[in-house]
């Protein structure tokens, strides 16, 4: 990967010998930045998020970030393309080139449907929850947990395939991923699920309210009524959010259920979204 970058020209950088040309502005948060850029090479589109860093512990946490991506090739993490640092006077940039999701988020596509009155199907939502615990299932596997597991950190690919992002978010050490943050990561899984069943999150109204989210997670989750989805999506709902962390599945059970539950073969393709 090495640490060669260059600005060639207005709107144009080198990263690895390679040419890409900025596009526009994708969005900005706290001390990063990420522009759609394009690769001259190759004619794709790509993320090139910036990080900017203040100081050597800034430095370290993005090149972690970068390590971090470099754990896995699994389909359902995102991949790292390019990184490099640049040096901007006695600050840093580091830049993280990452392939670029034209679908957006899991979010997005539940507010395009939400506004239109619609909702994934059960077969969706089972597929991507699928895709979603593989994804954790290789994370737990190099001994590191996802902190920050939502439906805006969670991409979709052309074919809908789930991709998880913001690996910057998991521990900086190995952790016991069978204990007590295996534990959080299935309820903030809940809450995904819960957001693809219902449009929404499960503590969007508690918070809207201005009543306390910590207090409303304490107590067991009411599910709505629907007949959109089947007891079984119903029970593992349920399962994910109990109030027991002790109590809730493990990624390998969670898997094998949602593995019994996929839609058979040949219908499989109207899982897509």
């Amino acid at each position: 990967m090495g640490h060669a970058l260059c600005v060639c020209s207005r709107g144009t950088v080198i990263i690895d010998n390679k040419r890409y040309l900025f596009i526009q502005k994708l969005g900005e948060g706290g001390f990063s930045y990420v522009d759609l850029v394009e690769g001259l090479h190759d004619g794709h589109f790509y993320a090139l998020k910036r990080i900017l860093c203040h100081e050597q512990q800034d430095r370290e946490e993005a090149q972690r970030e970068a390590d971090r991506h470099r754990l896995f090739n699994h389909p359902n993490i995102l991949r790292l393309v390019a990184y490099c640092l640049r040096e901007r006077g006695a600050k840093h940039e580091a830049w993280l080139l990452l392939p670029f999701f034209k679908r957006g988020t899991l979010w997005n596509e539940i507010e395009r449907l939400k506004d239109k009155g619609n909702f994934l199907t059960e077969d969706q939502i089972l597929w991507l929850l699928l895709g979603i615990c593989r994804g954790l299932e290789a994370i737990h596997a190099k001994g590191y947990a996802h902190r920050d597991l939502k439906p805006t950190n969670i991409l979709l690919g052309d074919e809908g395939q789930p991709v998880l992002m913001d690996l910057g978010s998991m521990n900086q050490a190995c952790i016991n991923v069978e204990g007590s943050r295996q534990a959080l990561t299935l309820q903030s899984l809940g809450c995904v699920l819960y957001a693809m069943m219902f449009g929404e999150g499960p503590y969007d109204m508690v918070f809207q309210k201005g009543d306390s989210v910590a207090l409303a997670v304490q107590n067991q989750l009411s599910i709505p009524q629907s007949p959109r989805h089947s007891s079984a999506l119903r029970q593992l709902l349920a399962s994910m959010m109990t109030v027991d962390p002790h109590q809730r599945p493990h990624i390998p059970l969670l898997l094998s259920q949602l593995e019994a539950l996929q839609p058979p073969a040949p219908g499989q393709h109207t899982t897509q979204i």
